[in-house]
């Protein structure tokens, strides 16, 4: 037993270097208590000890401690003498006295580290206790062990003259005793949670792309209806656009997640929207890619450029060879036969032309990433017109963003002289990407010198520099190569100044019938009006982007005029929101999220020393509960819009896709036909219907006067025999009927399917023509000749 039953305060913890005799008050070595202290008898110290080490848990280095062996008593020594010395045990059982070391100590004030299976920790260093030696003790001192089963003593103070001895553990001088692990909860937490959470966008992003292709795999076109590819796509195509597009939204909204992961999600719509025709289809799509792969190729054929009166009205694509002169190039470069073996992935390519230019203007006017990415989504789902499939439109409108996004970023006057550094530069630039446009398109030059007009309507961009670059140059082209085509022209442009009316009302879907053409039109409308409807609610809410990006709502707005000037082909109004889209988008997702902040205001929220919380301006323009707005209702509306896109985009795709039969047919029909010929057919909705233009002639009767096709509808036969009995020989007249002319004149409200086929059977059974070839996709006749 203890020589006093008064308890002292436990030694503290030293810091690390100090040495024994600099322990904290209160702390005595354990020389200190030995004095005047009686010895235990040989039978209690060997009971004690036998006890203890009889369940020692480190059994390699406690495993013969745990036998009963007897301590004996040996003669006190004067310890005083060395007040900071430590004893350790020889196997001949002296004590010898080591160096000062420190003691590993626990204050009783703190919370204990170690298991109830740990030893209380004593002022002095214990003695190691080795296999096969006694536990030998100085007078008055006591041995601690380690027992596995929980005491008293583990739980409370050291008494005076109390210590220990545990098992000899390899410790640095210093250093606090490490607590055993005792199950998995004592573990520390593993990296790869905390990777794996900022990975989680990662999750709907490949599952999305995992149904695409799943539905791509199993999904028949073979029998398109007046829906397109709407019926004929696989259940899991519109799961994977559901997937995607949630995973973007909320991926967006985290401030956590970088722009990688946002682009990672803009680049998975591009392929799901913008190649799944190029997968599903084996032949290209629309018959204008197939009229340009004609130009090209006349081009390559020709060696150089011809006048109207070698050509006739296609000597318009000589007068604007921008386009096709470059595709000419790269199918030579490329070493391919013609640009079919790549043009039915243009859309995809030229949706990825507009991705840089579009995040450039987007960041001139805010380094919100959510507004940002929102916008391009919404840009890219809007983007129905089709103008992005194989024509110099698609190259001449990135051209376009482009020459935009240059004098927004480099011809402001906020940055004062030094942002005017370089603008030599930045002139050359646009130099070059207007004369592209220019002499690639005949639209495009209009609408970007409205829009550069409209920006120095601001002081900010009032430099005109831009503008009268891009006036001369499309001047001095239209007064040179183009004037042929403008001479002719310019009596019906001239005419439809100022005819708004005439100007809007023909159009894509102007006269859909069925079904199928009149549920995708009205889905294309919608989804353009509800972007307009969108953006104009941004910005009456987001006031601060109503100052800040102006210039942007000024673009948005120039297109408008110019429905005044022409109907483009009774395209106008569809071309006229193309060019509205990049500042609409923008707009309209302003109006998706709760609140737009500026780095101004977010300065200003740390010197408040507090955040306001997301979505306040939302709830003050639309008192709407905050949940509800500021994550399911914009959702909501996200999802509807990419949704939308497929009928708006794919939903006429019984008119634009052509199986390889009727691709054969038509082939067949160029590869026989002399010079000279004609080919007679209901429209011009089938492919190669240009190919070999510049020696074959082309009459397409639905075009013709609205009488003549009525009289074509009373007699087929005997009328068209007529209309081809000019052509002489060598050459030959050809009557060509397809499936994709049936399903064109159906749709829009020409002839129907009964008046075509009375027109084939009367052919067929015309003694005045014969069958040259046909298969399920079409038949091709010929006019036999007077002899």
């Amino acid at each position: 037993m203890p020589a006093s039953d008064t308890p002292e305060t436990p030694a503290e913890p030293e810091a690390p270097g100090e040495s024994g005799a600099q322990r904290a008050p209160g702390t005595e070595a354990a020389s200190d208590t030995r004095s005047g202290r009686e010895p235990e008898s040989d039978h209690e110290q060997a009971a004690d000890a036998a006890a203890r080490l009889d369940a020692a848990p480190r059994a390699s280095q406690e495993s013969a401690a745990g036998t009963s062996e007897e301590a004996s008593p040996r003669p006190p020594r004067d310890a005083a003498a060395r007040p900071t010395g430590e004893a350790s045990l020889r196997p001949s059982g002296e004590a010898s006295l080591r160096p000062p070391e420190k003691a590993s100590l626990q204050s009783a004030d703190e919370p204990s580290l170690l298991s109830e299976e740990e030893s209380v920790l004593v002022p002095a260093r214990e003695p190691a206790v080795r296999p096969g030696e006694e536990a030998a003790v100085r007078p008055g001192q006591d041995v601690a062990v380690r027992s596995p089963r929980p005491s008293r003593a583990s739980r409370t103070p050291s008494r005076p003259g109390a210590s220990g001895t545990r098992p000899p553990t390899q410790e640095s001088p210093g250093s606090a005793a490490e607590p055993p692990v005792t199950d998995l909860s004592d573990l520390s937490p593993a990296a790869w949670p905390g990777r794996a959470a900022a990975a989680w966008p990662a999750l709907p992003l490949l599952a999305a792309l995992a149904l695409w292709v799943y539905a791509m795999r199993h999904t028949d076109v073979s029998a398109l209806d007046d829906y397109g590819l709407v019926t004929a796509l696989h259940p899991t195509f519109w799961a994977g656009l559901v997937v995607l597009t949630t995973g973007f939204w909320f991926t967006v909204r985290n401030p956590r997640r970088g722009n990688g992961w946002s682009l990672a999600y803009v680049l998975g719509l591009l392929v799901m929207e913008r190649a799944t025709q190029a997968v599903l289809y084996p032949t290209p799509l629309y018959a204008w890619a197939w009229k340009h792969d004609a130009v090209i190729d006349h081009l390559l054929t020709a060696g150089g450029l011809q006048t109207e009166d070698q050509l006739g009205d296609m000597a318009v694509y000589d007068q604007w060879p921008g386009f096709f002169a470059a595709q000419a190039a790269l199918v030579r470069l490329l070493g391919v036969d013609n640009t079919a073996m790549y043009m039915a992935w243009w859309p995809l390519v030229s949706s990825l032309m507009l991705l840089l230019p579009l995040l450039l203007i987007y960041r001139t006017f805010t380094q919100d990433r959510r507004l940002i990415w929102t916008a391009v989504w919404l840009f890219f789902v809007a983007n129905w017109v089709g103008q992005d499939y194989f024509s110099p439109q698609s190259v001449a409108f990135a051209l376009h963003v482009g020459v935009l996004a240059v004098v927004l970023r480099r011809y402001g006057r906020s940055g004062g002289r030094r942002g005017r550094q370089g603008q030599a530069m930045w002139t050359v630039l646009i130099t070059v990407l207007v004369t592209a446009i220019v002499v690639s398109h005949q639209l495009t030059p209009g609408m970007l010198v409205v829009s550069l007009l409209a920006l120095c309507l601001t002081r900010r961009y009032r430099d005109w520099v831009p503008t009268v670059t891009t006036v001369v140059i499309f001047l001095a082209w239209c007064l040179t190569a183009a004037l042929p085509f403008l001479s002719a022209a310019m009596p019906d442009m001239i005419r439809s100044v100022g005819d708004v009316g005439a100007n809007v009302e023909t159009g894509y879907g102007a006269t859909p019938t069925g079904a199928g053409a009149v549920a995708t039109s009205w889905a294309a409308r919608l989804l353009s009006g509800s972007v307009l409807l969108l953006a104009l609610v941004g910005v009456l809410r987001q006031r601060v982007l109503r100052h800040r990006a102006l210039p942007l709502l000024l673009i948005a707005a120039a297109p408008l005029p110019m429905f005044v000037a022409s109907s483009y082909g009774s395209e106008m109004i569809f071309r006229v929101l193309m060019f509205m889209l990049p500042g609409a988008a923008f707009f309209a997702a302003a109006a998706l999220l709760p609140k737009v902040r500026t780095l101004a205001a977010d300065a200003a929220a740390r010197e408040r020393g507090g955040r306001e919380p997301a979505g306040t301006a939302g709830r003050r323009g639309f008192p709407l509960p905050r949940l509800r707005y500021g994550a399911w209702v914009p959702l909501l509306a996200l999802l509807t819009g990419t949704l939308a896109f497929v009928p708006s985009y794919s939903g006429k795709d019984r008119i634009n896709y052509f199986p390889p039969r009727e691709v054969a047919l038509v082939q067949q029909l160029f590869d026989q036909a002399p010079d000279g010929s004609l080919v007679v057919a209901a429209n011009r909705n089938y492919p190669l219907a240009y190919d070999s233009y510049w020696r074959v002639d082309h009459y397409w009767f639905l075009d013709d006067d609205r009488r003549h096709v009525d009289e074509i509808v009373r007699n087929p036969a005997t009328t068209l025999a007529r209309d081809m009995a000019a052509v002489e020989r060598p050459a030959r007249a050809y009557f060509l009927l397809t499936q994709g002319q049936v399903a064109n004149s159906e749709m829009n409200g020409q002839l129907d399917q009964a008046q075509l086929r009375r027109i084939r059977e009367s052919v067929a059974g015309s003694p005045r023509f014969e069958r040259v070839a046909e298969n399920s996709a079409g038949v091709l006749y010929v006019l036999k000749t007077a002899s």
